[in-house]
């Protein structure tokens, strides 16, 4: 099976070259589709000199319109089994890849969701830390789900599932109304352990409490509406 990892990207400078060298370098069968979200730093030259390289797409969109956008853009060019999603930073380690597609090849689910939580690591900064298990928790309560974290990046899918979707999202409701839509269609997800190295705002992070309050929003509003 072949996984397609899609990277939404907005003014990564500081990281996007070496997140793109560590996700190549997983021993994992992959193709990687960077999504440059109208960046106004030097993020699209560098991910630029990747172009050209076998199994990397890279897709240029002209001006920011967030996250959900990019990711949305990214899913009509895989060509992969498996879908998962990787931010352009150095909080996630592309390594998880090679446990955290297993019940999906294996088949014994269609959504696999990393958690922070399971894996054992250094909790973020108390507002993102709390507001994730917050949303985490209205999730479960809405959609009868059993997870940890909700607002992880890593969120695996087989490939048919998350492209038969009507994803809406432009920001980061990406991760409530993906949540929403599979727990609906009645998809138990399966969650794993991952690594994570939290960053700051001051470190570049982009989340913020209006995200948090839109997180709350889309999962209420997907529980009554498609």
């Amino acid at each position: 099976m072949i996984l397609s990892v899609i990277m939404p990207v907005y003014n990564e400078e500081k990281t996007v070259r070496e997140i793109i060298n560590r996700v190549l370098d997983v021993n994992i069968q992959k193709e990687l589709i960077i999504v440059n979200d109208g960046s106004t730093d030097q993020t699209a030259k560098i991910i630029d000199e990747f172009q050209g390289q076998a199994h990397i797409k890279i897709i240029h969109q002209p001006e920011n319109k967030g996250k959900g956008s990019a990711i949305v853009t990214g899913l009509k060019h895989i060509e992969g089994d498996i879908v998962i999603i990787q931010d352009g930073d150095l909080e996630t380690d592309p390594n998880d890849y090679v446990h955290l597609v297993e019940p999906i090849v294996q088949g014994k689910t269609k959504v696999v969701y990393g958690s922070r939580i399971l894996g054992q690591n250094h909790n973020s900064f108390n507002t993102f830390y709390f507001g994730g298990r917050f949303v985490t928790f209205v999730a479960n309560m809405l959609y009868n789900q059993k997870i940890t974290d909700e607002p992880t990046c890593y969120k695996v899918f087989e490939a048919e599932l998350i492209t038969s979707m009507n994803l809406k999202c432009q920001r980061f409701e990406f991760c409530p109304e993906v949540t929403a839509k599979v727990s609906k269609l009645g998809h138990r997800i399966v969650e794993l352990p991952m690594k994570y190295y939290p960053r700051s705002v001051k470190d570049g992070k982009k989340l913020n409490i209006a995200d948090g309050i839109q997180a709350v929003w889309t999962l209420i509003k997907y529980r009554f509406t498609d």
